[in-house]
Formats: C-alpha cells, sequence, structure tokens
C-alpha cells in the first residue's frame, strides 16, 4: 500500500492517489493543478482533519497532531517550513487521538 508523502494518508486505490512523484506517492488531498500543495495548505488540511475527525479536539491540539505528523515525514525533513515550528503532540497525544479516530 502506498502513504501520501506529505500527509501520511494510506493510499488505498486509485482515486486516492493525486500523483506519483520523484519523491513518492501523494493523495488527492495534496496534490492539486500538477503540484504538490503548499506547505500551509497541506497543514491547515491536516488540522481540519484532525478537528473533524476526531470528538473533542480543537486548534490547538490539532496543530499539535499535524506538526508531530508532518515533522515525522520524511519530505517535511526535506522541505522545512515555519508552520512546522512551535509545540507538537506528545507520542501519548498522538496515539490517543488516532485511538479515538479509529473508534469512529
Amino acid at each position: 500500500m502506498k502513504t501520501c508523502i506529505a500527509c501520511s494518508m494510506p493510499i488505498t486505490n486509485d482515486q486516492e492517489l493525486g500523483a506519483d512523484t520523484k519523491d513518492g506517492s501523494v493523495c488527492v488531498h495534496c496534490y492539486s493543478n500538477g503540484e504538490i500543495k503548499s506547505r500551509d495548505e497541506i497543514f491547515e488540511g491536516g488540522v481540519q482533519f484532525f478537528i473533524g475527525a476526531i470528538p473533542g479536539t480543537d486548534r490547538e491540539l490539532a496543530e499539535k497532531l499535524v506538526r508531530k505528523n508532518m515533522n515525522s515525514l520524511t519530505y517535511w525533513q526535506k522541505n522545512p517550513c515555519d508552520c512546522l515550528q512551535g509545540p507538537q503532540a506528545s507520542e501519548e497525544e498522538f496515539k490517543e487521538a488516532l485511538s479515538k479516530f479509529q473508534q469512529k
């Protein structure tokens, strides 16, 4: 199974694949108009995803979760940005948030 290099979303079918790039696969949410979306767009998309997908998640926690996730990805380690600076979720906070998501 492929995983998006920009957000870590599993790409399980062709409809979820935005493109295969020289750096790896990118999901439809992170790819638009022939290129990978901006860091800020992907960051904000991740924040909105966590707020909507995990009950009780406020913006502050969502930003910490996105920073934890994006900073763990090789793509962002090679392409750092200001939006990824700041507090990150702890490993425990991240696991707890994902467990709530998986329970939905």
